[in-house]
């Protein structure tokens, strides 16, 4: 499978994940970026045996965009730790449901995850095993013939589905939301990891990257 590499040394990889790809192996069986990715080095670089990449962070499997990957396992625990202290930071781009009452912001509420529907609801403070989620958005443009709105999303938290959860909450979910959306249904996602940045876990110096989806289908309001 071809895929968009940006950045690649002896300790990291950044690529470009397509939609629909899984970060890592699931239940479906399809390939995933773990995998192909795998397969890309032991390849390339002709290695024998089992090949280590690190997954330290991931994407939902209809959401596309930039990802991180480990090649040795020192560099996995340090950009394991830059998520967990909220030093990887991770912006994306999506199109929302009808025009926002504010063009930029903050949202911040609580979420709590359902295991066995795999989905997660804005809930009170006080309830057990809430997760606090915190973004900031900038609306972008607001297209009037087709009602919807293309935003920037600042991630602060990374919790289970919280962009769709946080902006459906709010009557504007994403275009293409199989779960909890009601426009575009059948079309795509229209989720995008477009910028993330980091500190080399080696040479200390800060990674950004920032890679935009192709104009087409849901994301042609990019155009103008």
């Amino acid at each position: 499978m071809n895929f968009k590499i940006l950045y690649e040394d002896n300790h990291v990889i950044v690529v470009v994940k397509p939609v629909n790809i899984p970060s890592q192996s699931d239940k479906t069986g399809d390939e995933d970026m773990l995998t192909i990715i795998k397969k890309y080095i032991k390849e390339k670089y002709n290695k024998p045996g089992e090949v280590y990449l690190g997954l330290v962070h991931r994407l939902d499997r209809p959401t596309g965009g930039i990802m991180v990957f480990a090649k040795t396992s020192k560099a996995a625990s340090r950009l394991s730790e830059q998520v967990r202290e909220n030093k990887m930071h991770k912006k994306y781009i999506c199109i929302v449901d009808g025009k926002m009452e504010n063009n930029h912001g903050t949202m911040r509420d609580y979420l709590l995850k359902n295991e066995k529907t795999n989905t997660s609801k804005v809930v009170k403070e006080q309830v057990k095993n809430s997760k606090e989620a915190v973004l900031d958005y900038e609306v972008i443009k607001y297209n009037k013939e087709i009602n919807m709105s293309l935003v920037k999303v600042d991630l602060h938290t990374g919790r289970h589905h919280q962009i769709r959860v946080q902006f459906a909450s709010r009557g504007h979910s994403l275009s293409g939301d199989q779960k909890y959306g009601i426009r575009g249904k059948g079309k795509g996602l229209a989720l995008w990891a477009y910028s993330l940045s980091f500190i080399h876990p080696t040479t200390k110096e800060v990674m950004q990257f920032e890679e935009y989806p192709e104009k087409v289908g849901s994301w042609k309001i990019l155009e103008n």
